[in-house]
């Protein structure tokens, strides 16, 4: 017979349903959809289940990956306890995060530079319909 001691805890193990819902979110939003997709394809009551659990649990319109990138910022700060490491981590995650805002200012840039060509072009082939039109 086993017996447990008072400081550990007997965890349940899930059932079935609550593993798949933990393996579909470990997935993302799009195995949440695809689920619901087949379950439209195979059984119609299936997806529309699978449709009305996604709204009711907030599924559908909830932000992830804002949360994702939160618990990832929330363990990049943690100390690992060697000093020399935790300060060559901060710099490299600062590093990081330097290039990916620069590279989202870049990004930004070339789409306003794209934007004002195309509008550019428009403006141009207006002017010149406009042209021979008055000359004719």
């Amino acid at each position: 017979m086993t017996t447990m001691t008072t400081d550990q805890t007997y965890a349940p193990r899930p059932n079935w349903f609550a593993r798949t819902e933990m393996w579909l979110d470990d997935k993302g939003k799009g195995a949440w959809i695809a689920a619901m997709v087949l379950g439209f394809i195979f059984f119609w009551p299936v997806g529309l289940a699978l449709l009305a659990y996604m709204i009711w649990s907030k599924r559908m319109f909830s932000g992830k990956s804002c949360t994702k990138r939160m618990n990832r910022t929330v363990l990049s700060t943690r100390s690992t306890g060697n000093s020399a490491f935790d300060a060559y981590k901060a710099d490299t995650l600062r590093r990081l995060e330097d290039e990916q805002s620069n590279f989202e200012a870049f990004l930004e840039r070339l789409r306003e530079a794209k934007d004002k060509a195309e509008f550019d072009q428009f403006m141009d082939d207006r002017a010149k319909r406009n042209e021979t039109a008055a000359e004719a």
